[in-house]
């Protein structure tokens, strides 16, 4: 246990630290805890003794431990409310009424990500909880095209393919009408099987170039049923923060935020605000995670933010609790 003097200079040392990112000192705090310089470096040294600080190489000051923020975030830390600036930013967002949910989750992270330079992470549900009501293409090059999927739980989702040959916009589009017509309805985890048993036995009496076009489906249907929809917004606001400076851990943090695995393993579905601290995460001892679940009309999903330790967790934690009640107003 610690002094309740303790653990206000344990507050001051965290919340300097957050704003300043520099060791914080025994003279800097002198004035505010009203005490001598050599009484603040016995208190420092008995919560360094606790764990709750460590002291960096290059200052005399004192940095959190991971104990220290956690002890900081369960005990001390007080919730915060948005500004007015922030809650109108996303309130554009959650007033359009021209957007899908999973488009107005996606934006509105994208916004977070600006707002704090952390990195913004949503994962959606699970493929077999969407069933397809239309599907599209968009030739983009004579011999690629984007094939976009569309389900009954207003999720979108969309694909760059290769085609083999090159085709004509007639034939992707009798191409996509034939699949429309056979799998609307069909569970998007069970798309690659209509496909195989529905539409492969048809497509030859109505498509010339048909093997290279069902090929190309079939790709991109595997691959939105394999992979859960995961967007990651801002990867490289991380980086600009100063415990980033190393090559090393740049490139480490960016091998990271590229595999999927990994970043899927942030899914989470327990509510509330959820916050993980360095070697609690699983993702990078350098970094922490606030994430919480949502679900909405069958719709759900996790919504996560990546920043230093260094985070203001306050502020980060009141930016997902506003887009989850929005969530749930749409």
């Amino acid at each position: 246990m610690i002094t309740e003097r303790q653990e206000h200079l344990l507050k001051l040392i965290v919340e300097n630290y957050i704003k300043t990112a520099r060791p914080v000192g025994s003279k800097a705090l002198c004035d505010i805890m009203n005490c001598s310089s050599a009484t603040i470096r016995n208190e420092m040294a008995a919560l360094e003794s606790e764990g709750m600080l460590e002291k960096t190489h290059s200052s005399s000051g004192r940095v959190p431990s991971d104990k220290g923020y956690r002890y900081y975030v369960d005990n001390i830390m007080q919730a915060k409310e948005l500004t007015g600036e922030d809650m109108l930013k996303l309130q554009t967002i959650f007033r359009n009424n021209s957007l899908v949910l999973s488009d107005a989750i996606e934006k509105s992270m994208e916004i977070v990500s600006e707002l704090t330079n952390y990195t913004a992470v949503v994962l959606g549900n699970a493929s077999e909880n969407n069933r397809v009501v239309k599907i599209e293409a968009v030739p983009t090059s004579p011999n690629t095209m984007t094939a976009i999927v569309i389900t009954d739980k207003g999720h979108v989702e969309n694909r760059n393919v290769t085609i083999k040959e090159t085709v004509s916009q007639a034939e992707i589009k009798q191409t996509v009408d034939i699949i429309n017509r056979l799998i609307v309805g069909t569970p998007l985890s069970e798309v690659s099987k209509a496909l195989e048993f529905e539409v492969k036995p048809i497509i030859g009496k109505y498509v010339k170039q048909h093997e290279a076009l069902y090929n190309a489906f079939y790709t991109a249907f595997n691959d939105f049923a394999v992979h859960p929809d995961i967007k990651v917004s801002g990867k490289a606001k991380l980086l600009g923060s100063p415990e980033f400076d190393d090559i090393t851990k740049v490139r480490n943090i960016l091998n990271k935020f590229e595999d999927s695995n990994l970043i899927k393993n942030i899914s989470t579905t327990e509510d509330g605000i959820n916050i993980h601290i360095g070697s609690e995460n699983g993702v990078d001892d350098d970094v922490s995670v606030i994430r919480t679940y949502y679900t909405k009309d069958g719709i759900e999903g996790t919504i996560a933010l990546i920043g230093p330790k260094r985070m203001e967790y306050d502020r980060a934690e009141a930016l997902l609790n506003y887009i989850k009640e929005n969530i749930n107003k749409i």
